[in-house]
């Protein structure tokens, strides 16, 4: 979903011990943080009940950096039966053979896997798996853009519409860059390559697998500009920075884009979010079963329930981001007779959604997608893209450091305060949300 950095590590409360002779009947579930209705994981055990006429007790913890999820799970010392990684963290699961293929017969019980949107299938399709098919092994949940949430009285369309604002002196100290290294160098790489690609000597996709020493020297020039105007690199209080205009301009994701649009509509401050006309990433988020999984049946099951259109509904409704569901319950449900112009989402929904009143930050015009490519595994070369990061951030400390002190400084202080804030924010985002669908 996307949320990086301020990780609060679940796994440190020991009150979600389980005995070993139950473990059969637990489902062990890691997600991202705030990136789910949690009153769906009741009705869930519920579901599954009725469903299997088994019982399941859930361990739900949370992570907000895909490499700590996943060094988790490398070492073997977690047995997650469920997860949500991103899709280039699928590819390299894949890759490393990490992953169990997902059982899709689930005999009398609907299989809901079907509602998935035929893009994000086509998409999953395209994840380097060496040979597997991601679509046997993972799942969508939700997916997005990387784009620029703007303050329209301050920023007009067309500054907003291209990368290069952000090298403008006007908004100097007034621009927050999403502190996601990989969404950050991607759609840099895409700015500085863009005479390669209208020339068509590239590709947006061949940029997605684009790591190399020389690019990666250009992001870094380029950035260390960048650096020279931004008020901060943020992992999670960029929107709320945009709704008290403390900021004009945020690099940063639909989803937060959505959340901090309708929040500062309710104090009188005018946000909008764009994708640069250079061109930018789609990102998605899916649930795989890990290899070193129990409960693989609650797991499998867990998955399909997910994509039940209703359940799709209410995590939408609860986080803001956009769910991969396709279904005409959520194309209802999602539209807006109040809109007053139309997007083509025939890409997402399929033929009769080629003019329909959605809200375009999160589902964007066919035409937008056009010029959005998916993010890929850098293999090795990760580490060299994450030490070009914190030389542009200026970290004193090398970075794997720095994670290990954010996890262990951040769970200890923030993971009973913090939540407590959080679950008396969704509350009333959510109260919100309804109340403008209706």
């Amino acid at each position: 979903m996307k949320k990086i950095f301020i990780t609060i590590l679940c796994a440190l409360c020991t009150a979600f011990s389980v005995e070993a002779a139950d473990r059969a009947h637990t489902l062990k579930i890691y997600n991202w943080a705030d990136y789910i209705d949690e009153s769906v994981l009741d009705d869930f055990k519920v579901w599954y009940k009725e469903q299997t006429g088994d019982d399941v007790e859930i361990i739900y913890q949370l992570f907000d950096i895909n490499e700590i999820m996943l060094a988790k799970i490398e070492r073997g010392k977690e047995d997650f039966d469920v997860v949500c990684p991103s899709e280039y963290i699928i590819e390299r699961m894949l890759r490393n053979n990490m992953l169990l293929p997902i059982d899709k017969d689930f005999g009398k019980t609907p299989n809901y896997l079907q509602n998935i949107s035929p893009y994000i299938i086509d998409c999953f399709n395209k994840i380097d798996g060496s040979g597997k098919n991601a679509n046997d092994y993972a799942v969508g949940y939700m997916w997005g853009t990387t784009g620029m949430l703007y303050n329209t009285r301050y920023v007009t369309r067309e500054e907003a519409s291209t990368w290069s604002t952000l090298l403008n002196d006007k908004f100097a100290k007034k621009i927050f860059v999403k502190d996601a290294f990989r969404d950050v160098y991607s759609t840099q790489l895409i700015y500085l390559r863009q005479n390669e690609l209208a020339n068509g000597m590239t590709s947006l996709d061949a940029l997605m697998y684009d790591a190399t020493d020389e690019s990666i020297a250009d992001v870094e020039a380029h950035l260390k500009k960048v650096k020279k105007l931004v008020a901060g690199w943020e992992a999670d209080f960029g929107k709320e920075m945009m709704t008290k205009e403390k900021a004009y301009i945020n690099l940063t994701w639909s989803g937060d884009a959505v959340w901090a649009i309708e929040e500062a509509a309710e104090v009188g401050v005018p946000l909008d979010y764009v994708v640069p006309k250079e061109g930018s990433n789609v990102w998605f988020d899916g649930w795989v079963i890990p290899k070193y999984a129990v409960n693989t049946k609650a797991a499998r099951y867990f998955i399909n329930f997910m994509c039940r259109p209703d359940i799709a509904i209410r995590n939408m409704d609860e986080i803001g981001y956009v769910s991969v569901v396709a279904s005409p319950e959520v194309l209802e449900a999602q539209s807006d007779d109040e809109l007053t112009e139309t997007v083509d989402a025939s890409y997402f929904f399929g033929e009769g959604a080629e003019k329909v009143k959605l809200n375009p930050v999160m589902y964007p015009d066919k035409s937008v997608i056009g010029r959005c490519a998916m993010m890929h595994d850098s293999g090795q070369r990760t580490s060299k893209m994450l030490e070009m990061w914190a030389r542009v951030k200026g970290d004193d400390v090398p970075l794997w450091n720095l994670m290990i002190i954010v996890v262990s400084f951040g769970a200890l202080l923030f993971l009973g305060v913090r939540r407590k804030i959080l679950k008396s924010r969704k509350q009333s985002h959510r109260k919100h949300r309804k109340g403008k669908r209706k």
